[in-house]
């Protein structure tokens, strides 16, 4: 593939993802109010999952083919670029903070699991060096380890034991009426994995085209990983994070942001099974560990901003989103420089 025909791919498919990613907004939408589960969790679950396909299909296109930096930096540096998505989010929404609006007690036990799950990556990578049919054991435990947490959350928002403090200024998650009796949860859900299968085929795209735009331009995978190819795959989180503050399903953007960097660590253990060489733990370099840590500590301003819930900050924004545009940029000048 010539560099001209990669970028030409990697451009288009970056389209198909923002437009497929702005149409999935709506459909799950409605699909929550239908299905009864509420926008913090649906958000987090079905639509993080689904927008993260793109993610999942490089990273596993480039853990398959050998490129096991391109494959994890991907898939971390996809956590960080949808972190600072919501920080855009936040600045889209004029009238308070979004992080303060948008309370949400599924919200703060997804970012926590977050939190869990990137340190096992850690734990995985500098740990001995051990598979089981070349896979190491950490990855399987990742996903059986989110697999129980994401039940545990659905039993505890029923019933949860503590519970955020209503303000003048927090949209409450409310189904919309019309939606459970106008719609067909058949036709939505319908609508809902055909937009699926367009964001995951556009995700393919992206990895082939990244991986060769790699090989032709000297750039080091973990650049192109952290920065191009995640921010192309995560688009359809931007997309839908603005779309739902538009249509003030605030909770939703939310979730879907948290959420889905959740299940984007699921990417590593993919890619450890996809890349048949061992462990993909142990294939990478001192750079991805720099991707992880910076992106716990994201993630751990973002915590800290849902649990402080300031009204308004600098420019009508959180600190928090402040402080997550600021770490953003520095991490990934460093990983440029």
């Amino acid at each position: 593939m010539s560099l001209t025909l990669a970028i030409i791919i990697f451009l288009g498919a970056t389209l198909v993802i923002a437009t497929a990613g702005t149409k999935l907004t709506r459909t799950a939408d409605q699909m929550a109010d239908l299905t009864g589960w509420g926008e913090a969790l649906f958000g987090a679950i079905f639509l993080g999952g689904t927008t993260s396909l793109p993610g999942i299909v490089t990273s596993v296109v480039a853990a398959f083919n050998g490129h096991p930096q391109l494959a994890v930096s991907n898939a971390i540096g996809g956590i960080a670029a949808q972190t600072l998505f919501l920080s855009i989010a936040d600045i889209s929404y004029k009238k308070t903070n979004l992080e303060h609006a948008a309370a949400s007690f599924a919200n703060l036990m997804q970012g926590l699991l977050l939190m869990g799950l990137l340190s096992f990556v850690l734990i995985g990578m500098s740990g001995p060096d051990i598979t089981v049919w070349n896979i190491h054991p950490l990855s399987i435990f990742m996903i059986l380890l989110y697999v129980a947490a994401s039940r545990l959350i659905s039993k505890a928002k029923d019933k949860p034991m503590w519970s955020p403090r209503i303000t003048l200024a927090t949209v409450q998650d409310i189904p919309d009426r019309r939606n459970i009796e106008t719609l067909s949860l058949k036709k939505i859900t319908t609508r809902f994995i055909v937009l699926a299968v367009l964001v995951s085929g556009a995700g393919y795209a992206v990895a082939k085209s990244g991986i060769a735009i790699a090989n032709q331009t000297g750039l080091s995978e973990t650049l192109i990983g952290a920065l191009f190819t995640a921010i192309a795959t995560s688009l359809p989180e931007l997309i839908v994070s603005l779309a739902a503050v538009r249509q003030k399903a605030l909770t939703l953007s939310v979730g879907n942001i948290i959420g889905g960097n959740t299940f984007d660590v699921l990417f590593v253990a993919f890619a450890d099974i996809a890349y048949g060489r061992g462990s993909i733990l142990h294939a990478i370099s001192n750079d991805q560990v720099f991707v992880v840590a910076l992106t716990m500590m994201m993630t751990s301003i973002l915590i800290l901003g849902l649990l402080h819930r300031e009204r308004e900050g600098i420019g009508k924004i959180g600190w928090e989103s402040m402080m997550i545009i600021l770490v953003y940029l520095a991490g990934n000048a460093y990983l440029f420089l």
